[in-house]
Formats: C-alpha cells, structure tokens, sequence
C-alpha cells in the first residue's frame, strides 16, 4: 500500500510524457527538437582520447532518434530545419562581413582557387568510379552529391534528369544514405591532419596585416618652411593622411585645429597610418623616442589640460555619417585621433564613414569631452541589445536573393542560390556595406554566437532525425554497404588530399585550412566543430570566402553530369 501512491504517480508521469512525445503537435515537435540539442549538446562536451564533437554530436543523436521511432510533423521538421539553417547561415556571414572584403582582396582568390581543387577532384572521382564499380551515372551523382552534402545539387540533379526523360528515385536514395558520412566524413579529415600533421605554428592565429592601421608618433618641427603655417595650408595639400592630436610649446599644450599656426621646435604628437611614418618625418623633422604605440599609456595622465576619452557610438542617426559630417572640431574644439572598430585600428580621416558600434578616440578639454560625449552618444549599455529588426530583414532579403534564378548556357535548368545561399551572401553585403546604407549591423559578439549555436543546432537536430528513420535500413540493402563505401571515399579523399598539400605549404594556418575544406564541402556542421577547436575566426572567414562560389559550382557541375552523361 505505502508503494501505491509512488507507483500511481510514476505511471501517469509516463502517460503523460508519452501522451506529449507520440502527439502529433507543435509542442511535441519543439520538445524532440530540443532534447535532441540538449542531450547532444551536452554529450558533444565529453572528450573521447582529447576529441570531442562539439555541436555536431546533435546530429548523432537526431540519428538515433529517428533510428528508434520519434517522429516529427513533416511540416514542422521542414520549417525548423530551413529556419535554424537560415538563422546560422546569416548571423555567419554578418559576423564575417566587416573583415570579408579585405580578407577576400588578400586570399579570396587562392582559397577559392584550392576550394575548387577539392571539387574538380571529388567530381572526376566520382566518374572513374562508375565503371569500376558499376554502379550508374545518375546513382553515381546522388552518392555525390550525398557525399558533399550539397542537397541544391541534388535538387539540380534530379529536375535535370527528369526533364531527360529519366526517373529520378534511386538518386535522392543514394543521397540519404551517403549524406550522414559526408556530414562527420570532414570532421575525421581534421581531426586526423591535427593529431599527425598539424605543428603547434599552424595552429596560431595569424597576425592580421590590417588590425592596426595607425601609427603614433612624436615628431620635433625642424622643417622651417611649417614655421607659421596654419595647419589647414600643409594638411590639405599633403598626399599623405594624418592627424595632430597634440601640440607641446614649451610649457603650453594646444588642441590644434585647422588655423593653428606652428612653429620652430614645436613638439607634435602626430597619428597617420604606418606606412607614411618616414614621410611625417620628412614633414615635420626629427621623431623622439618615445614610444606611443605601447597598450599600457595612460594618456589622461600625460597633461593637465587636455584628457583623452574613448566614446561610443551609439546614436543611431549617427551610423554611416562621415566623421567630417560630425563637425567636432569646429564645434567642441575637440580632435578625434582613431576609431576602433572590433580589433581594427583606423586612422580618423574626415571621410572615414561612422558605424554604430565604433569606438572614437576624442582628444581635448575635459569639459568639452563631456559634451562631445552626449553627442555621439556613449550608452554602452544599448549595445547589448541586438537589433532584431535588422536581422530578420536582412534574413528575409537572403531568401528573396536565394530564390533569384540563374540562367547558364546549356544548363537544363536555372540555378538557384537556395536558403544557404541566398542568406549567408546577404549577410556579409549587410555587415561589410550595411552602414553605407544606414543600416544598424552591429550585433554582440555573445548574441551573435548564441544564435549561430541556436540554429545550427537545430538545423543539425532535425537533418539526423530525418536521415535517421531511413540509414539503418538501406544498410541491409544488397547495394547500401558499397555505396556508403563509395561515398566515404568521395568525401574523404578529396580534402584529405589538398588538406595534406595546404598543410605542407606552410602558408595557411589550420584554422583557415579547416574553412577551406568545410566551406568546399557545404558543411556547416564540420564548420561548427572547427569554431568549437579552433581559436580564432578563420575557420568561418575562409568558409564564407569559398563557400558562395563553391555550392554554385557543385550545382552547376551536378546538371552538367547529367546532361553530357545521360
């Protein structure tokens, strides 16, 4: 009698989540989804021989779900994988954006050039494949397609098909039970290469060559052709860019502005961009030896009258003005010396366009610096607030940009840049150029890597749930084993290869590396794991780099095969 109550209670606890786990519902569907992320999430934090996967462990347990019967409505499962791939993809490319651009003019080409190495190898793989194994042409293309889990091009594949004439039901067939290892088949890759090949250098996050565009320096005006001149005469007509935040004669310290005169044996602390050091001192004179440029001054402390502040902006009407628009100057008899954006330095020139976000180095009185402060704003508090609205608009303008259609010569149908696509390339237009349009871009870091988690987890949770109903099964078919075989091998041995070549370059470092093979690939959840190992953003640099023109590749060349071929 005392276990009755216990016993009672137990069972309908039992019904009860059975009720919710076997409904066909909303609820059920947000309660599969989530254990599965929670239950992987917390299983990728176990290390296995100093390995562990990370996010990319969710997969695994979709997987196993949908091996042992949990099901979601199809419709449900449809919206929440395209919306978490949507979500992860985008806040992707707006993370990458500000630095995408630059990083493209450095490496974009060469990165490109070895993603597409990857490709070519993977593809003529796959064709020497289909009379040594027998297996066919349009079979051969799901398999590969499966293997690079590139599912538009499973899409291109199979519309180009049938327009041939052909059934298209084994392709998407060999597709299922190839994509699972093409998903973990990268992650293997880069786990290998670190334990075998992989130097302590290669792992070291490279120093970027534009992080600090300015130099600071103390130069002693000898050149008698400035005695007297109004710093607005020798400023505008010099090619080179540069700024005087301080000027000491003798005992006094001057804000200068633009009718500041100088004189003989002026001591200025002059801010420009690096290369045109040699070039200020044939401007001003001799440079003291002093060292500006060290973390530590405290620059507040180096003068009574005049104090240095770092303000923030964060008035939004300020976002994408020109600092000469700003007039601070003229108006507060204040000079702005840098603005920091992230980790880059950038020399405060008159057309350097704010963004939100930014850090501006004012230099001048106390009081005016007060002043100065309100103007631009400072509420540092504001920037914890992501800004929604422009994510889910620029979101939505990655899906309308997705769905644009183009046409290639001789192609059977259009090609299309999908919800990965679409979203991840409108992502970094919106980070790299959305200022110029007064466009709010600025997000967290942390809310920026919360929702990269947050969708990439759910994405991976619904693709396992998916694939798992059906990967066991096809197993036991009399082709399954082989044809996962011969999918194992497009996968690996492609980017095992140019892995292995990059590798011994020694001209990239690891992270940029991993990138390379992930975004080649289509693979955001081996891109998951590589952020989760690797310090650093290059991993997701050098993927959002290769990963645009790498899918339109891989969809163009899954068409061609098909028509040249059939």
């Amino acid at each position: 009698m005392i276990g009755s109550p216990a016993a009672y209670i137990y069972n309908k606890v039992m019904d009860w989540i059975t009720e919710i786990l076997s409904t066909d519902s909303p609820v059920h569907s947000i309660v599969a989804l989530s254990l599965i992320c929670a239950l992987g999430l917390a299983l990728g934090k176990v290390r296995v021989m100093g390995i562990s996967l990370g996010v990319a462990f969710v997969f695994f347990i979709g997987i196993l779900a949908g091996h042992f019967g949990l099901r979601v409505n199809a419709q449900c499962l449809g919206y929440a994988e395209t919306f978490g791939l949507v979500i992860f993809v985008y806040m992707l490319g707006l993370s990458v954006g500000p630095n995408f651009f630059g990083s493209l003019r450095r490496e974009g080409m060469p990165l490109n050039l070895w993603s597409l190495a990857i490709i070519l190898l993977g593809t003529l793989l796959a064709v020497v494949l289909v009379p040594l194994t027998g297996v066919s042409l349009p079979d051969m293309v799901g398999l590969l397609c499966g293997a690079t889990t590139n599912t538009p091009a499973l899409g291109a594949a199979q519309q180009a098909l049938q327009q041939a004439g052909h059934a298209a039901g084994t392709l998407a067939l060999g597709t299922a039970v190839t994509y699972p290892f093409g998903v973990v088949g990268v992650i293997i890759v880069m786990v290998i290469l670190r334990r075998v090949l992989v130097r302590p250098a290669d792992l070291q996050i490279p120093a970027r060559d534009d992080a600090n565009k300015t130099y600071i320096g103390e130069f002693l005006v000898v050149n008698p052709a400035l005695d007297g001149k109004k710093v607005s005469d020798f400023a505008l007509n010099s090619h080179e860019r540069f700024i005087i935040s301080r000027i000491w004669r003798g005992q006094e310290v001057i804000v200068p502005g633009a009718d500041t005169e100088l004189r003989q044996n002026d001591k200025v602390l002059v801010i420009t961009n690096k290369d045109d050091r040699k070039a200020m001192e044939i401007l001003f004179g001799r440079e003291t030896a002093t060292n500006w440029n060290a973390d530590q001054i405290d620059w507040n402390h180096i003068d009574a009258e005049v104090a240095s502040r770092t303000v923030v902006v964060t008035r939004k009407v300020l976002n994408g003005k020109h600092l000469v628009d700003l007039q601070l100057r003229s108006t507060y008899g204040v000079n702005v010396s840098r603005v920091l954006r992230g980790d880059l330095k950038l020399l405060a020139t008159d057309d350097l366009r704010l963004q939100y976000g930014d850090r501006v180095v004012v230099v001048g009185p106390p009081s005016a610096l007060d002043n100065v402060e309100k103007f631009i704003g400072n509420a540092v508090q504001t920037l914890n607030e992501p800004n929604l609205g422009s994510i889910f608009l620029g979101m939505v303008l990655g899906l309308l940009l997705g769905l644009i259609p183009v046409a290639i010569p001789g192609a059977a149908v259009p090609v299309h840049l999908g919800v990965a696509g679409g979203p991840i390339i409108m992502g970094i237009i919106v980070g790299a150029l959305g200022p110029k349009a007064h466009i709010i871009s600025y997000t967290t870091r942390s809310a920026s890597l919360i929702l990269r988690k947050f969708g990439l987890s759910l994405y991976l949770a619904c693709l396992g749930l998916e694939a798992g109903k059906d990967f066991f099964h096809t197993l036991i078919r009399p082709e399954g084993l082989m044809w996962i075989g011969i999918g194992a091998l497009l996968t690996l041995i492609p980017i095992f290869i140019i892995g292995v070549v990059m590798l011994r370059m020694h001209k990239y470092d690891f992270g940029t590396i991993c990138g390379v093979l992930c975004g080649s690939m289509a693979n955001p959840m081996a891109l998951g794991y590589a952020n989760d190992t690797i310090q650093g953003e290059t991993p997701s640099l050098s993927y959002a780099s290769v990963y645009p023109l790498g899918m339109f590749i891989r969809v163009l060349i899954a068409q061609v095969l098909i028509m040249f071929f059939i």
